[in-house]
């Protein structure tokens, strides 16, 4: 069993920051990429950043250069540093995981259950 837990979001005006977290726990042996989401009202869930075991990292165009992805892999956690955010930034913010449980075997997807951004003045 995994468990995701998210915190940081929040109400915050246009301009301002703010800063996710994702811890994962339970029956890891690895977590190979672990990734922040959005969904928006009446729109489809999109990727907004994802962060491999390596390092690698990856944006949605609308984020590049105001979002940032980092993680702790001795922790299982990861961030996501929101900067000039913006109203259409509003959404839920959904943390995801790509785990193994054992060494060789493959790996399993989970969600968490999302945090509310919301921009607004």
């Amino acid at each position: 069993q995994v468990q995701l837990v998210e915190s940081g979001g929040g109400l915050v005006q246009p301009g301002g920051s703010l800063r996710l977290s994702c811890a994962a726990s339970g029956s890891i042996f690895s977590v190979d990429i672990m990734g922040w989401y959005r969904q928006a009202p009446g729109k489809q869930r999109e990727l907004v950043a994802v962060i491999t075991t390596g390092g690698t990292t990856k944006y949605t165009d609308s984020v590049k250069g105001r979002f940032t992805i980092s993680r702790d892999s001795a922790k299982n956690m990861a961030y996501l540093q929101m900067n000039s955010l913006k109203p259409e930034d509003t959404a839920v913010y959904f943390c995801n995981v790509l785990y193994t449980i054992r060494f060789g075997e493959p790996s399993y997807d989970y969600w968490g259950q999302g945090t509310q951004v919301t921009v607004s003045s």
